[in-house]
């Protein structure tokens, strides 16, 4: 299995390229803005063709060079039907600083041509890969995450694209609109903590982790299992 990821734009946000290997298809996953000449690179350097865009949660920072991208390799864009109205109106979505900083720059915000909704636990057969999807509302309204089986390293059993649901050592922002604390400590509990600790993070910002270390030392997680909000939830799996 082939994963590239890069950080792009203003706000670091991680963009991912997922196949099955070089020369074939794939999916590119959170185009964030200033992503469309990386998502290029890594398409040119292992011949790939992208087929589908899967976005974790329609803010801006993740999803500004979804139409390019789309446009551009004939892809599909895959959104929860919560955050859709984000790919026309994302001023809805964004704080005063973030409307601030991108004011003076016009910008013509539209749907790709193909869009098509998620639903939570919905499988997606993409690019010779199978993805889960989890609704994991709680940073917006409609942010999800998506599981693919890993078979290159035995320790693995999956890696986890989780948007801004989950950092290492820290989880997503919930003061801006469509954001929620207590609705995003539920997906923690219910989406993230029934997860085997084997599993790789591939955050939307900042470096990768996995299930176990955040267990062990996410602060936000610690709290759930010790407070027992999350006493349902089996350890060490």
């Amino acid at each position: 299995m082939l994963i590239a990821g890069f950080p792009a734009g203003p706000w670091g946000t991680n963009c991912y390229v997922a196949a099955t290997g070089p020369g074939t298809e794939c999916v590119v996953i959170d185009p964030g803005k200033d992503a469309a000449d990386g998502v290029a690179e890594v398409v040119r350097e292992h011949r790939l063709k992208p087929v589908a865009v899967l976005v974790t949660h329609g803010h801006v920072d993740h999803m500004w060079c979804v139409a390019p991208v789309a446009g551009t390799y004939d892809a599909t864009a895959w959104i929860h039907p919560s955050d859709r109205h984000l790919l026309t109106d994302p001023m809805a979505g964004m704080s005063r600083e973030t409307t601030q900083m991108l004011l003076g720059a016009r910008h013509e915000w539209a749907e790709p041509d193909d869009v098509r909704e998620l639903g939570d636990g919905q499988e997606l057969e993409l690019a010779g890969l199978r993805f889960v999807v989890d609704h994991t509302p709680g940073h917006t309204q409609g942010s999800v995450t998506f599981r693919t089986p890993y078979d290159a390293q035995p320790e693995i059993s999956e890696v986890m694209f989780s948007g801004d649901l989950l950092f290492a050592g820290s989880i997503g922002r919930t003061d801006l609109p469509g954001g929620d604390h207590p609705t995003i400590l539920r997906s923690l509990a219910d989406k993230v903590l029934t997860l085997p600790d084997d599993i790789v993070v591939l955050p939307g910002h900042g470096e990768q982790t996995s299930i176990g270390r955040e267990r062990a030392t996410n602060p936000y997680l610690r709290d759930l299992l010790e407070s027992g909000d999350a006493g349902r939830v089996t350890r060490g799996l």
